[in-house]
């Protein structure tokens, strides 16, 4: 397989466009000026953003561009898709209160209804759900403290890769040590178990075989009466590793967390915060492997491009006192109608599917470019959720095949992607793994034109790093 020549023409910018980029130019050095150093985002992609369309962003100057990032993958549907506008707009015409606290509505009402029909078979039957503050990581302290309150222990199981979030509780069951190691308590009460990751296998063996250390050690480390594990008050996992790399756990490996947590009667909390409403082609990841958890924590796409969060849990975890877990902005109206609106199309239009379909097929291509691009190491994850971990091609390999990350050559891949017109961002152990979530409504030209132009800029920078090199 050739590598595909850039996709991407010389963009000709309308005669205004010298007097729009001074503006954004102006806006960005506001920005630096005003805003803190925590600026994420902002750092990678020096755009203004002034209109968007389903995967298309248009900056300032008139350029546009595929956003493989999708809000860090809340946008199931892409940017003002119709159906989610007109349920804003027929919320807003209708007078309905925007900010409720956690009164009941007939907006509420209806969300939970679509909510509810989207569930695990047997799930919803016996589910209860809490409306959370508007961001995951909120939602996450929620089950956590559910689950603590439920079983009297304060103990967590968390595991390496993980990410759950930036407040305090979500902070400790999160794997990042950078994001830890200045913060006074951010280790937490947790026992870190290890994420089965084929392509760097923390046993050094990979595959099925790895997968099966990790559950063996887990089960062994749990019985072990000088294990230093205290009965701990649940598990708290991802199917698929978002912030990690887009390292996909096997089906297999999560159906014996699930039984060895149930039967130590041990909760098990799910983190779909990422994985929920198709991304990973299941409308919600744990169907892959058929477990039912205890909790599930869900935010991002369930509303629709707008804040919301919730977990839905087993109602025999039930045991809350009122203003447990409170907060001010749990009644997002115009999120509620979004989401609802959101959620029946993803079933109505069958996305979980074409996720899946769509996903496996760029897969596919990205690996079959290994062979001419060997800076890419490893090609990974499930439906529109994938990761492609760049590293030192010259450099040796490990035990289970894998070269060192080359994080250096991934900002700078990142950085090409931009100029021929590509959003994505990085992720993965050493920000090495470039990170693709495009929309669920990505057509195949879309699908096609992301591999090219991510192709066509890991070649460029990796031929000009090797020149670099000889020279």
């Amino acid at each position: 397989m050739t590598v595909p020549p850039s996709t991407v023409p010389p963009v000709a910018l309308p005669a205004q466009a010298t007097a729009a980029t001074v503006a954004a130019d102006a806006i960005l050095r506001r920005q630096r000026a005003r805003e803190s150093s925590a600026r994420t985002y902002a750092r990678s992609f020096p755009i203004v953003p002034v209109r968007a369309s389903g995967m298309t962003v248009e900056g300032t100057d008139g350029r546009r561009y595929l956003d493989c990032l999708s809000g860090a993958g809340t946008l199931a549907l892409g940017h003002n898709h119709p159906v989610t506008l007109e349920a804003v707009r027929r919320t807003m015409d209708s007078g309905a209160p925007l900010h409720v606290l956690d009164l009941a509505t007939p907006e509420k009402d209806d969300f939970t209804d679509a909510l509810f029909a989207t569930l695990p078979s047997g799930f919803a039957d016996r589910a209860r759900v809490h409306f959370c503050g508007p961001a995951g990581t909120d939602a996450v302290e929620a089950a956590l403290k559910l689950t603590q309150t439920a079983t009297g222990r304060s103990g967590l199981l968390a595991f390496t890769g993980a990410y759950h979030g930036m407040t305090a509780g979500a902070l400790g069951v999160t794997g990042s040590v950078a994001v830890k190691e200045r913060v006074a308590g951010g280790g937490a009460e947790v026992t870190r178990l290890p994420y089965p990751y084929a392509y760097r296998c923390p046993f050094g063996v990979g595959g099925e075989h790895g997968a099966a250390l990790a559950a063996t050690y887990t089960e062994r480390l749990l019985d072990d009466p000088a294990g230093g594990v205290v009965p701990p008050a649940a598990m708290i996992v991802e199917v698929v590793q978002g912030e990690g790399g887009a390292v996909a756990a096997p089906d297999s490996w999560l159906r014996e967390m699930r039984r060895l947590t149930s039967q130590r009667e041990i909760p098990l909390i799910v983190d779909e915060v990422q994985t929920g409403v198709g991304r990973t082609g299941a409308f919600w990841a744990v169907e892959h492997s058929g477990i039912t958890p205890d909790v599930l924590v869900l935010s991002k796409a369930i509303g629709g491009g707008l804040p919301i969060a919730v977990i839905v849990y087993d109602e025999k975890y039930d045991g809350w006192l009122p203003g447990a877990h409170t907060g001010t902005f749990r009644g997002n109206t115009l999120a509620m109608a979004a989401g609802a609106a959101t959620l029946r199309f993803v079933t109505a239009e069958g996305l979980s599917e074409r996720a899946a379909t769509v996903g496996a097929r760029m897969t596919a291509r990205l690996d079959g470019l290994r062979a001419e691009l060997p800076a890419i190491g490893d090609v990974r994850g499930r439906g529109l959720m994938i990761g492609v971990e760049l590293v030192d091609a010259e450099a040796p390999s490990d035990s289970c095949g894998a070269r060192p990350v080359d994080a250096e050559l991934a900002v700078r891949v990142r950085a090409a992607c931009l100029d021929r017109g590509l959003i994505v961002e990085l992720g993965g152990r050493f920000d090495a793994t470039v990170r693709l979530l495009p929309p669920l409504t990505i057509t195949d030209e879309q699908a096609d034109a992301v591999v090219d132009r991510l192709a066509d800029a890991i070649a460029t920078v990796s031929k000009d790093a090797a020149q670099g090199r000889q020279a």
